[in-house]
């Protein structure tokens, strides 16, 4: 068993925690679609995930303190992020 030395065990099962809990917010319509997809529609998606990763990076510490929710949504934007590259990737190989 590895044992970590800066919490990751527990950090990465709060940010399993705080994607989860994204899903039942109101960032999802009834038609199961989100802004998200709107941007994957128009082309724009990993633009719009890094201009949210450095929109959170530069309000942390600001609004509101800093809040550790910042931090998670930079982590949500660049795990959206890391998907657009995997399906660029996927498509590359293809």
């Amino acid at each position: 068993m590895i044992k970590y030395k800066r919490n990751e065990d527990r950090i990465i099962q709060g940010i399993q925690e705080y994607v989860d809990a994204t899903y039942a917010q109101h960032y999802v319509s009834s038609s199961d679609r989100d802004v998200c997809d709107d941007w994957e529609d128009m082309g724009i998606a990993r633009e719009a995930y890094m201009s949210n990763i450095v929109k959170y990076v530069k309000r942390f510490g600001k609004k509101e303190g800093e809040n550790p929710k910042d931090i998670m949504k930079i982590i949500h934007y660049s795990i959206f992020l890391l998907n657009e590259l995997e399906k660029g990737k996927k498509n590359d190989d293809d």
